[in-house]
């Protein structure tokens, strides 16, 4: 049965008025989910979510509440359903996998009766299941609050951050009060797992989920203020994942790619994942250099981080000037010289512009910068959250496409897929990455939550002392760029290459100069986006073991938590039929080399069963090329 709509016939009858109580039900393709809608009693409407004959939420309450004008003595009923099947594949600029499959069946159910008037559309796929609100009236619409309820299962756990690049813990769902980041995975069993969380958020006010009313016990919709549209116009979907472990939800994070429209760029040949070092002296001597090292290194993008135009934190500065900010670097800059110089040898130039400039001089701005070759630019410590941010960022970002411009969004925003719609938006923090010094730990935890968002700039550094001092070892950093997913990849966040200026000052602190040795070669292989995926297995905070696929080569990413764990891997994943040498990154304490990564080779195939101890806090890297 490829979709499945059902009708539930029943009597209501209300003082002055009986009506007729209809629902309705939805699978997904292969069943495995079923969504049902129904009005409650007294005429709320809710719905319930079953995955593998469990229940996810039962009753679980639908709807927004509106200004005081929306008021009406019409008693809600279902009407049209309209239903829809899509199955089929498609490719995107880039991604964690070189195609996605998008099949799922689909219901739209008007709601009769209701002011204003809307309709629920509703997906059922194999990875989970996602609805949103279509306002169907002209008249402008005031939105005070949703009401959109979600799981709360007895004695569950969820891993929680109250911002987007705050500490990710575990506590019980009954504890959550105040409204928490999405997605949002929930522990129901040790072989149940659900996330929550929405996609396509553009023009709408951010959603966090939070405690909902002590009637019902459930999560709830918390939006972050009021939201005024003229219609008609829809919602971000609310999306519902399920999975028998969080790697599988981890694995099917393309669901908010697919909750999101194909591409608006016609033309995307200027559009280049790659590897990136930041340029931290704010000179025109440590630009060259960072140019010969990604030269040197196979990177494509020297990053200038804060304080080429000023103070970024003065609404007097002017990021249409190469002014550098003297509390940052005594300079001198020649940026052009820098810019061009990096054009010479295919070497992509990005720019940070702090949201100060940004809101006054966008327009302005963008267009200067492009004509100055510029490949992308950093927006800075944007504001996010009201509707009005939440337009502002995501017109910039179609701005930036304008101008075949790339972006990378900073602090606080987290995606929620629309960089399938506008692939020059390449990655965003919202995460808690090496400027916050997480340990292992903490990193798997993001890995099995924030990841399900999409792509997570980790500001990633190797040679400074913060590595084994806060964060884990040297070889954790290099299965990091495995793991966590990110199409433009910093690896050199706190590092300056050998030739820049020594230290004085830069944007941030300048920590580490970067050696030539061998460990390099990890980094001078290692791609930023991927023709496969596969999570293999790992529990946030404990341990992960993520394998990742371009062209013919293999590269595994492992991370250890506060324990040790014993790896026995079977490489089942590797192509049948051929043999690979397989390079292996690990720790060893007894080397005198300051990273302390030791190299070794092997012939493995798809029979094989990698076994290595990784002691706690720690990692394996590996690279699996096949042999001709």
């Amino acid at each position: 049965m490829y979709y499945h709509v059902l009708w539930l016939l029943g009597m209501i009858c209300l003082p002055g008025a009986c009506a007729q109580n209809e629902g309705v039900e939805l699978e997904s393709p292969n069943g495995s989910f079923v969504f049902s809608i129904q009005m409650d009693a007294d005429m709320a409407l809710s719905y319930s979510l079953d995955f593998l004959d469990q229940t996810i939420t039962d009753r679980a309450v639908l709807g927004f509440e509106f200004m005081e004008e929306y008021v009406s003595d019409e008693i809600m009923t279902f009407g049209d359903v309209t239903t829809h099947s899509i199955s089929r594949m498609w490719n995107p600029v880039y991604g964690e996998r070189s195609e996605y499959k998008d099949a799922y069946n689909e219901a739209l159910v008007a709601i009769e009766g209701s002011n204003p008037s809307f309709s629920l559309r509703i997906r059922a796929y194999d990875e989970g299941v996602a609805f949103r609100y279509e306002f169907t009236d002209n008249d402008r619409i005031h939105i005070t609050a949703e009401r959109t309820e979600f799981v709360r299962p007895e004695n569950g756990y969820a891993w929680v951050s109250s911002r987007a690049q705050s500490e990710i813990t575990k506590v019980k769902v009954s504890d959550i009060n105040e409204a928490k980041e999405r997605p949002l995975l929930v522990e129901y069993s040790d072989s149940l797992y659900v996330a929550i969380g929405e996609a396509a958020l553009v023009d709408f006010a951010r959603m966090k989920i939070g405690a909902g009313s002590s009637d019902s016990g459930l999560l709830k919709a918390h939006l972050d203020g009021p939201v005024q549209k003229d219609g008609p116009f829809h919602s971000p979907w609310r999306y519902i994942m399920a999975a028998r472990r969080p790697g599988e939800i981890l694995e099917h994070n393309y669901l908010l790619l697919n909750l999101n429209e194909p591409s608006e760029i016609e033309t995307t040949s200027w559009i280049r994942p790659g590897k990136v070092i930041r340029e931290v002296t704010l000179t025109t001597q440590g630009g060259m250099a960072c140019v010969d090292f990604a030269v040197k290194h196979n990177l494509q993008f020297v990053e200038f981080d804060a304080g080429w135009y000023g103070n970024e934190y003065d609404d007097a500065s002017d990021a249409t000037t190469i002014t550098v900010d003297p509390k940052r670097s005594p300079g001198p800059l020649d940026l052009h010289k820098v810019i061009n110089y990096a054009e010479e040898h295919n070497i992509g130039v990005i720019l940070y512009v702090n949201r100060r400039a940004l809101e006054k001089q966008l327009d302005e701005v963008l267009p200067l910068l492009a004509s100055w070759g510029v490949a992308g630019v950093k927006y800075g410590f944007v504001q996010v959250g009201p509707q009005e941010w939440t337009s502002w960022l995501h017109d910039a970002i179609r701005k930036g496409a304008d101008h075949q411009l790339m972006l990378d969004i900073h602090d606080e925003y987290r995606p929620t897929g629309y960089s399938r719609t506008y692939p020059n938006l390449m990655t965003q923090e919202g995460i808690r990455g090496d400027e916050e010094s997480p340990t292992n730990a903490m990193v798997i935890n993001t890995l099995f939550t924030r990841m399900i968002a999409g792509a997570g700039d980790h500001t990633n550094c190797y040679f400074a002392d913060r590595v084994t001092e806060k964060m884990g070892s040297h070889v954790s950093q290099m299965a990091k760029t495995i793991c966590i997913y990110s199409p433009w990849q910093f690896l050199f966040w706190y590092d300056r290459p050998m030739g820049s200026p020594s230290k004085k000052g830069g944007a941030g602190k300048v920590e580490s100069g970067i050696p030539e040795i061998a460990d390099l070669s990890f980094y001078d292989r290692v791609p930023t986006v991927w023709d496969d995926t596969k999570v293999l297995d790992g529990y946030p905070g404990e341990f992960a073991t993520v394998a990742r696929k371009k062209e013919s080569t293999w590269y595994l990413g492992a991370l250890t938590g506060t324990k040790a764990y014993d790896l026995q891997l079977h490489l089942d994943f590797l192509d049948q039929g051929r043999k690979y040498k397989a390079t292996v990154y690990s720790h060893d304490a007894s080397l005198s080399s300051k990273t302390k990564v030791r190299i070794d080779t092997m012939m493995v195939d798809n029979h094989t069963i990698l076994h290595q101890e990784i002691m706690p806090q720690n990692g394996i890297a590996v690279i699996f090329d096949p042999i001709k």
